[in-house]
């Protein structure tokens, strides 16, 4: 398979008067960017790149045509509201919505209490919108009930690395780091379709052929392993496990460890060495597919690689491939622990990291949009952290609600005798986002109230009672977290259309209105409260500030705030871990496979992902020309032998199966898949998520969105093309 990264085009220096300093509106990588005003033309900004450590003077398609959607045709730009269940959205104004929101709140807690409204957030939000929303949920509604779409991306590495490091910040270390290492193991994240500019950074592993990805498909991240620069291990589906315990027992067996880092740094390694005793090479090949020889020679690889055995190091990275799955907390745990005994966490050069997927999926679970956390990465359950937030909010700690629910469970109450009533949206496309969609949108349809943030009518605003037209990334302030715990500068480029208004403005405005005071609608008013209520927290913000950031400073996180002086932290645990005892834990995993695994009526796996030129539920570039022509409608990948066993040729109709629900896509036949398996992309409403599976962890409450069992067959539409 070709790589087609023509769309990560070089730098344009671009030195217009009014140009602004940004960054990209997609995926955690936060491409950096530059936005100069077009007073009159269509397009309000044109849009050029600008170096920066991720990007390096990259973008890919989807942002170099980002200005595209706030030129949107249906773009909103003023409150609607419905009269009545059944009646069509009407235009209304700010004070009308928003006095129709408040009462109807009020309304329902006075009947049915105050945990009876919701609050649904997202990944893309600002780290001051997020923020806001934690505390609203808390403070204005009281609330427990509050979770987001980051409970779909990170929930389980970040499960897994809180209890084996003691703290979780997706990279604990520059991007950049990578290029000198031996070594990388690449699990579940088809980085060169995700984020296309991060493929640079591993031209220096390629080069000495150490570059290990593992994925059931040809995707064009594997194809980054051919002519030399690596391996493609192309497992079977939901078995990404069963590969990190092999590969840790040969390490084991062959004496490949870091005994010296294990002893002084590390608990548990005694019962591990015990758990994965089992998990020899040719087990592992009858569950994975996996020849016994490639994962002897994989370990092998790594092991030459890392500082023990004198190589330049090594990393470990895992996507949501392996993380999006019932078991996904311990798959990560196994992945720890195959990095923990090669000595590779909180080491200049070598390291474990989980990839963040949605460009503010950190600093949204960082500042209070989890349903157990408070800003700083905190427990709402610890005692001593609810007394120093509820001090910067100036409320009572005892005022504060509890832990809520993760998001499935939540959207399973909706509606529900005992659950929420009302859900306010605000930045998520849950109808097409969620698993078992179809369940979803019924849960939708129970309420009393739905309201909905966001810029763009999505298939989720189609259900709500109340819309509310909000800004977008070139059209405000605030902050944004990476994938590196990098904090950045967001700046308003042009200002928003018609009455489009911030979250911070309609959550203080709706605060008002609800009888509550303290909520600013001010990007740096809100940073600054937000750094205060971190302060202490594990991601400490207390020493960041505006001023900082707008001096070129690259801070990543922790920052305390000691004498405004410190530098922030960009490779974390080089001294000790921030464990009780300073030393990270490993963690005893067992296997298990797909919740919803193949079986006689449902033979063949489905695995889930993203194409190119769109991005999560398509709300936003699905309204780009150019990224819809490139993909214009949801589709069905399938292998040629499985094609032919079913009579389906390329373009055919095929009708897909589970125990959800079914959909009719259009059938690619290629060899980038396996035989037993087929691939549908999730970024359009009636297409991978009616299919999927809601079975959560139980640790993080992560969806098995990955893998599941489905039957196919000819759509009945084909009958009449043929005759």
């Amino acid at each position: 398979m070709s790589i087609d990264l023509s769309a990560t085009r070089p730098a344009e220096a671009d030195s217009s008067a009014g140009a602004v300093a940004t960054h990209c509106p997609y995926c955690a990588l936060q491409c950096a960017q530059t936005l100069t005003p077009t007073p009159g033309d269509r397009l309000p900004v044109t849009v050029s790149a600008r170096d920066f450590p991720t990007n390096r003077g990259g973008m890919c398609q989807k942002g170099w045509s980002s200005a595209e959607v706030l030129a949107a045709a249906d773009r909103l730009t003023t409150p609607l509201v419905r009269d009545a269940r059944g009646a069509d959205l009407r235009p209304a104004t700010w004070d009308e919505a928003l006095d129709m929101v408040a009462s109807r709140i009020t309304a329902i807690q006075r009947t049915h209490g105050r945990d009876a409204v919701a609050i649904f957030g997202g990944g893309g939000l600002t780290n001051e919108k997020a923020y806001a929303l934690g505390k609203f949920a808390r403070v204005a509604l009281r609330t427990p009930y509050i979770d987001y779409n980051g409970r779909f991306c990170m929930s389980s590495a970040a499960a897994a690395s809180n209890r084996a490091f003691g703290m979780d910040r997706g990279l604990g270390f520059p991007l950049a780091d990578i290029g000198g290492a031996d070594a990388v193991l690449i699990m579940g994240s088809n980085v060169a379709v995700t984020m296309p500019p991060l493929v640079q950074h591993l031209a220096g592993v390629r080069s000495r052929g150490g570059l290990v990805y593992v994925d059931p498909r040809r995707s064009a991240t594997a194809a980054l392993t051919d002519n030399g620069s690596g391996v493609h291990l192309q497992i079977v589906p939901g078995t990404d496990m069963a590969v990190l315990l092999s590969l840790l027992h040969v390490l084991i067996d062959e004496d490949l460890v870091d005994h010296e880092y294990l002893a002084a740094r590390v608990g548990g390694f005694s019962d591990v060495r015990v758990s994965v005793s089992a998990w020899w090479p040719e087990r592992a090949e009858q569950v994975t597919g996996i020849a016994a020889g490639a994962l002897r020679r994989t370990a092998r690889l790594l092991a030459s690689a890392s500082p023990a055995k004198g190589g330049a190091g090594a990393y470990i990275l895992t996507g949501r491939g392996m993380e999006q799955m019932a078991s996904g907390t311990a798959a990560v745990s196994a992945a720890i622990n195959l990095a923990l005994a090669l000595g590779l966490p909180g080491r200049e050069g070598s390291g474990y990291a989980p990839i963040t997927g949605q460009g503010n999926g950190q600093g949204g679970r960082e500042h209070g949009l989890k349903a157990d956390q408070l800003p700083g990465y905190t427990s709402i359950a610890d005692p001593a952290r609810r007394a120093h937030v509820a001090s910067v909010w100036g409320v009572d700690p005892e005022d504060l609600p509890g832990p809520g629910v993760p998001a499935v469970e939540l959207l399973r109450r909706l509606g529900t005798d005992g659950g929420p009533r009302a859900l306010l949206v605000h930045g998520s496309n849950i109808v097409v986002s969620a698993p078992n969609a179809g369940a979803v949108a019924e849960s939708l349809r129970r309420l009393d109230l739905l309201v909905v943030a966001d810029v763009v009518p999505s298939e989720t605003a189609s259900y709500a009672d109340v819309v509310l037209p909000v800004t977008q990334w070139a059209e405000e302030d605030g902050t944004m977290t990476n994938l590196e715990g990098r904090i950045l500068r967001r700046r308003k480029a042009v200002d928003p259309p018609g009455e489009a208004r911030s979250e911070l403005w309609i959550l203080a405005e709706l605060a008002r209105r609800l009888g509550v005071r303290g909520f600013s609608e001010e990007p740096a008013e809100v940073f600054v409260e937000l750094c205060r209520a971190s302060a202490g927290g594990a991601a400490d913000y207390s020493g960041v500030s505006y001023a900082r950031l707008d001096a070129g400073e690259q801070i990543h996180w922790p920052c305390p705030a000691g004498d405004g002086s410190h530098p922030g932290t960009p490779r974390v645990f080089l001294d000790s871990f921030p464990t009780p005892d300073g030393r990270a834990r490993m963690v005893c995993v067992d296997y298990q496979g797909p919740r919803d695994d193949v079986r006689g009526d449902a033979p063949v796996y489905l695995v889930t992902g993203r194409v190119l030129t769109q991005y999560q539920s398509g709300a936003q570039t699905r309204r780009v020309g150019e990224l819809v022509r490139s993909e214009p409608e949801a589709f069905v990948e399938l292998h040629p032998s499985l094609a032919e066993s079913h009579r389906l040729e390329e373009g055919d109709l095929v009708e897909l199966r589970t125990a959800r629900g079914a959909v009719e896509l259009r059938a690619r036949v290629t060899d980038a898949v396996r035989p037993d398996t087929v691939f549908v992309p999730f970024h359009w409403l009636g297409s991978a998520n009616v299919l999927t599976n809601d079975a959560t962890d139980p640790t993080s409450g992560m969806p098995e969105f990955k893998v599941c069992a489905v039957a196919l067959r000819p759509a009945r539409a084909n009958e009449g093309s043929r005759s």
